[in-house]
């Protein structure tokens, strides 16, 4: 049964590289989750429906639902950080910023180790970075973030302050969030 929950899943991997993009997409289904790939941030967000929301809200901002992107279950959503155009980190603040999506854990990866980008990632919203060649032990690291996810869509604002508190118990230690101090 536990095969069956897992799957129930959705990752969105972004990633322009070809290989990069396969291999990430054969270590999430080889862990029993469901892929979507796509290879820019612009495609991921118009994946979400997040350019669509944009233009609805230049043209009428106060019809804006929150719930417009019911129809698309994204659970998790890993990035390269390294994009022609948008960049991961580009792509980490758009989610972050929308009503809708801010929710959704999202983890970046990378090929280089520069820790002031990575702090950066991280202080922003991502919920982990890894280092490229992604690898299961990295995959196996993301179900927690999935798990404290759905946490958040069943119980929207109660959970707010504990995700905030569980995200400085990560192996990286994190500055505080947005400035506020978790209590």
């Amino acid at each position: 049964m536990g095969m069956a929950a897992e799957a129930q899943y959705h990752v969105l991997a972004v990633d322009d590289s070809l290989l990069d993009r396969k291999l990430i997409e054969r270590l999430l289904k080889t862990s029993s989750y469901h892929v979507t790939a796509v290879d820019s941030g612009s495609k991921a967000l118009e994946f979400l429906g997040l350019l669509e929301d944009e233009h609805n809200d230049a043209l009428a901002p106060s019809v804006s639902l929150n719930d417009h992107h019911q129809d698309v279950d994204v659970n998790l959503i890993i990035t390269d950080y390294c994009m022609p155009g948008m960049t991961g980190y580009d792509l980490l603040r758009k989610i972050k910023e929308s009503k809708s999506l801010k929710d959704i854990p999202v983890v970046i990866m990378s090929s280089e180790n520069i820790p002031s980008r990575i702090n950066r990632c991280l202080e922003e919203g991502a919920e982990e970075f890894f280092l490229k060649p992604v690898q299961l032990s990295d995959v196996n690291k993301l179900k927690p973030h999935l798990l404290k996810g759905r946490d958040k869509e069943s119980e929207p604002s109660i959970n707010k302050r504990k995700g905030m508190e569980e995200c400085h118990s990560h192996d990286i230690t994190r500055t505080n969030y947005d400035g506020l101090e978790v209590v």
